[in-house]
C-alpha cells in the first residue's frame, strides 16, 4: 500500500522553483542551436531556388542532437563539388572562426511545374507550332536536364528526330531555323537614343533567329549582330 509523503514546506518551494526555471539553450552552455543551423539551411537553399519555373518545396534533413559544436556567429552555408541545389542533394555549414568546424546536410528540393510534351507525332524535320504541344505537370527535378517548360523555347523549331506523341521535349532534339544564310545580303540595322543606322553586308555563316552571325561589310569591317527574320541583322552599340 503506497503511503502518501508530506514533504516540508520548504523542500516543496525549492523543488518547484527548480521545475521552473527556464532551461538552459545549447548557445548559452557556448554550444550551437542545431536547430538554428536547419533552419539556416532550408532558407538558403529557399534563396537559392528562386525563380526556377514551379513551385518549390525545400526539405533539409535533421541534425543529430547529440552533435555538439562550438557556436559560431555567421556560420556559412555551401554546396560540395557536385551538388547542385535542385533534387536529393546535400549541402554543408562551416564556421572558420576560433573552433572550426564542418558538417554536411542531407536534402531534397522539389520543384512541381508544367513541362511541354508532343501532343502528337512529329516527323524529323518538322516545325513545330503550339498546337503540336500540350503542358503536363509534375517535379521538374525527378526529369531529364534541361526539359522545356516554354512554348517560345520549342515553336519555330524543326525536330532532329522523330517523336511519339507525349514525348518530352530537350533542346538537343530541336534545330532553329536558318533565317539567316552564309554569302546572303543582310541589312545590319542599329538604333539607340537619338541616332538609327542601316546598311548591307554580306553574311559569312548560316543563323537562326537570335543567333549570332558575323556579317563583312563594305571596306571589309567584320561586324556582330544578331540575326532576325526578313534578312535583318541587329547590331548593338
Amino acid at each position: 500500500m503506497l503511503k502518501h509523503i508530506r514533504l516540508p514546506g520548504w523542500l516543496t518551494l525549492t523543488l518547484l522553483a527548480f521545475a521552473l526555471l527556464p532551461r538552459t539553450s545549447q548557445a548559452a552552455n557556448g554550444w550551437q542551436d542545431l536547430p538554428q543551423l536547419r533552419q539556416l539551411a532550408t532558407h538558403w537553399l529557399q534563396q537559392q531556388t528562386t525563380g526556377l519555373p514551379g513551385q518549390v518545396n525545400v526539405q533539409v534533413g535533421a541534425i543529430d542532437p547529440k552533435l555538439k559544436l562550438a557556436s559560431c556567429a555567421a556560420p556559412d552555408v555551401f554546396l560540395p563539388a557536385g551538388s547542385r541545389a535542385w533534387g536529393k542533394t546535400s549541402l554543408g555549414i562551416r564556421c572558420a572562426e576560433s573552433s572550426p568546424w564542418t558538417i554536411y546536410l542531407q536534402a531534397e528540393v522539389s520543384v512541381i511545374g508544367q513541362y511541354l510534351v508532343t501532343a502528337t507525332p512529329l516527323m524529323q524535320g518538322q516545325v513545330i507550332t503550339a498546337q503540336d504541344l500540350v503542358f503536363q505537370s509534375g517535379d521538374l527535378s525527378k526529369l531529364p536536364p534541361g526539359v522545356l517548360t516554354d512554348l517560345s523555347q520549342a515553336t519555330g523549331r524543326s525536330v532532329n528526330v522523330a517523336l511519339m506523341a507525349g514525348a518530352m521535349l530537350r533542346p538537343e532534339q530541336l534545330r532553329m531555323q536558318t533565317v539567316i544564310k552564309q554569302g546572303q545580303t543582310v541589312r545590319l540595322n542599329s538604333t539607340g537614343k537619338g541616332f538609327s543606322i542601316s546598311a548591307e553586308g554580306a553574311a559569312m555563316g548560316n543563323a537562326g533567329d537570335g543567333q549570332t552571325v558575323q556579317v563583312k561589310v563594305a571596306g571589309g569591317q567584320i561586324v556582330s549582330g544578331v540575326a532576325r527574320g526578313n534578312g535583318v541583322v541587329e547590331v548593338a552599340f
